[in-house]
């Protein structure tokens, strides 16, 4: 059963890709769409922890760099979506307790994201922006992920948790409470 579900989040992340790639590309500013795969990962790492999402955000990033339209170095996202899927789980309890932490979680690891992904680009010499053309696309990004987060993390975060009610369940800590 643990198979199916995570090949229903491979699912989802495969159409969040194509979301992206596809039907996003029409509302672009500057080249700059919705990052839904790192949303997605935010969301997974706020559900599952940090280990499962750092993995999780490695084959979303994977999936995401070898999308067509994609113009660099195979591996840039694959990177950036496990330092954003590790980074989110660490403080995924902060995340849980209200939408706004979340929102704003998102805000953060699309400027982690982002910005690790443009580190890479430099360090590969991949087609690398001067510093004022990324620092616009770098807040671009930001701005795109803050206005989607209030819209697609409630219902994502829905979704995970249905996809992995049993380890959640599973992980949480019986209560030895003594009744007297």
């Amino acid at each position: 059963m643990n198979a199916l579900r995570n090949a229903a989040l491979v699912a989802v992340v495969a159409v969040a890709i194509v979301l992206q790639a596809v039907v996003l590309r029409y509302v672009s500013v500057d080249g700059v769409v919705p990052n839904l795969a790192l949303v997605l990962v935010v969301v997974v790492a706020v559900s599952r922890g940090s280990q499962f999402a750092a993995v999780f955000g490695f084959g979303a990033g994977l999936l995401l760099d070898l999308a067509p339209p994609a113009d660099h170095v195979a591996g840039r996202w694959a990177l950036a979506l496990v330092v954003v899927g590790y980074l989110a789980g660490r403080v995924r309890q902060d995340a849980r307790e209200s939408p706004v932490a979340s929102v704003l979680l998102v805000g953060a690891m699309s400027f982690v994201g982002t910005s690790v992904f443009a580190l890479s680009g430099v360090l590969l010499q991949d087609g690398a922006l001067p510093v004022d053309l990324t620092l616009r696309v770098l807040a671009i990004s930001v701005l795109w992920d803050l206005m989607l987060a209030p819209f697609v993390v409630p219902p994502l975060l829905r979704l995970v948790d249905r996809l992995g009610s049993d380890e959640v369940a599973a992980a949480r800590p019986v209560s030895l409470a003594r009744t007297s």
